[in-house]
């Protein structure tokens, strides 16, 4: 992520995302009271952006490969995806809820 980037710029765009994804399923005929529901929160959103630039970072990409190898230990991800959650609570406190939130839902397959 660039130093530029804000959180309320990231916050922005993840409203856009949110935005764009709510009118194409209006426009695909879904009932909004049916899905709205299952959308992130805003700031979980941001997080799961946060997620996806983690992954591909020298620091995290190894790490992510160990931890889903076919060989790996039982529980190996699911620390793996811990450490990067925390992570990003580490570095944007404002988003420790959404990441808390986060770590019961978080899919082993992420």
């Amino acid at each position: 992520m660039p130093q530029s980037t804000t959180l309320e710029q990231l916050r922005q765009e993840a409203r856009d995302e949110l935005a764009a994804l709510i009118e194409l399923r209006c426009r695909l005929g879904e009932d909004p009271w049916a899905f709205l529901p299952e959308l992130p929160s805003v700031d979980e959103q941001v997080v799961a952006t946060l997620r996806e630039e983690r992954l591909h970072s020298e620091r995290w990409s190894p790490a992510r490969a160990r931890a889903y190898h076919p060989t790996a230990k039982a529980g190996d991800a699911a620390r793996f995806e811990f450490e990067v959650l925390r992570d990003i609570a580490a570095d944007h406190p404002e988003l420790s809820r959404a990441v808390w939130s986060m770590l019961d839902r978080v899919p082993s397959s992420w």
